[in-house]
């Protein structure tokens, strides 16, 4: 039991170094975490130069992140969704 909460993994913390590596400016990543009903909304601000970077061609990188933060939040019993807003 111990170790599963010492495993637990906070999300936004995840999204923001996620994010982080993926820009130039990552001094200017924000996530803000919404919690409602079970359900865990990340919203993603990043500087506008580095939009494109986040969100990827075709929106891959961004597919790719909320992948994995859905992935993790199912083990948590959770369902989360990944929002990158300017």
């Amino acid at each position: 039991m111990a170790s599963s909460r010492r495993n637990r993994v906070e999300l936004s913390s995840l999204v923001s170094y996620m994010a982080a590596n993926l820009v130039d400016q990552p001094e200017m990543v924000r996530v803000k975490q919404i919690d409602a009903d079970g359900s865990v909304i990340l919203e993603v601000r990043v500087a506008p130069d580095d939009m494109g970077k986040v969100i990827g061609r075709h929106g891959r990188v961004a597919r790719a992140m909320r992948t994995v933060v859905k992935a993790i939040a199912a083990r948590q019993g959770k369902k989360a969704t990944v929002e990158i807003v300017e």
